[in-house]
């Protein structure tokens, strides 16, 4: 008997030692949050994604599965509430505040699921690593300098100088318009960071003297620089031949 109450108390004082804290007021916090969501997504977005996020047929897609992430990206940079049906949404002022922008990212996570807007800074990745990995993934449409470029079928690559940390990583899990959408399985976290780290690197060198290997020529990519070299290179040589001709 000794030994079971003795028991008995030992487990009693670790559960109290280690059990988690009550998540009673963040449950409560995060249910007006997700009460709050479904008010914005009733007001702006039930016409053309539907009552239960799946969608309306010619008027937009399912949400499910997007997770709060694409909310972010598309609700931040102001691509949606969309005005009409193009081959891509534009980028336009924001209508919504940045806590009905979460409130509305947690309706949709709660309800659909999918990638979430991710936790902390997003600094101090490796620029060297990032810009080998841009290069790898990204450069073939938004340009190497991230300048973006035109896709088929009147769609194109943004330019990238004007989005945040948080809307570029949120972009590469979301995947929006042509966009594939980037795993943590293709691309881990802490490369993402590092991608980020070389993009805002490299905008920060536009229009200074700090372009890596000099001018910088529009920022439109190596072709320039190949195009410049050819035409002075050729310009060398038949000025050359010229020259030696008029000698002869």
């Amino acid at each position: 008997m000794l030994a079971l109450v003795i028991g008995l108390l030992a487990v009693g004082t670790l559960y109290t030692l280690f059990v988690p804290e009550p998540q009673t007021a963040s449950a409560q916090v995060n249910a007006a949050q997700v009460r709050e969501g479904k008010q914005v997504y009733n007001n702006a977005c039930i016409t053309c994604h539907g009552t239960n996020l799946q969608g309306v047929e010619g008027r937009g897609p399912s949400l499910i599965g997007v997770g709060e992430a694409a909310v972010y990206f598309q609700v931040s940079t102001g691509r949606m509430p969309a005005v009409r049906q193009e081959a891509q949404a534009r980028e336009k002022p924001v209508k919504f505040s940045p806590e009905q922008i979460d409130a509305l990212g947690a309706y949709v996570q709660a309800n659909g699921g999918g990638p979430t807007v991710p936790e902390g800074s997003l600094a101090g990745g490796d620029v060297a690593q990032g810009g080998q990995l841009f290069r790898m993934n990204c450069s073939s449409c938004h340009n190497f300098t991230g300048e973006g470029g035109a896709l088929s079928s009147g769609k194109f690559a943004p330019a990238l100088d004007a989005v945040t940390p948080k809307q570029i990583y949120t972009a590469m899990t979301s995947g929006p318009q042509n966009m594939p959408k980037v795993s943590d399985r293709q691309i881990s976290p802490e490369h993402k960071r590092d991608i980020i780290a070389y993009i805002e690197t490299v905008r920060s060198d536009k229009g200074t003297s700090t372009n890596p290997g000099g001018w910088g020529l529009g920022n439109i990519g190596p072709t320039s620089e190949g195009i410049v070299a050819f035409v002075v290179g050729i310009g060398a040589l038949v000025g050359v031949a010229v020259w030696i001709g008029a000698r002869a």
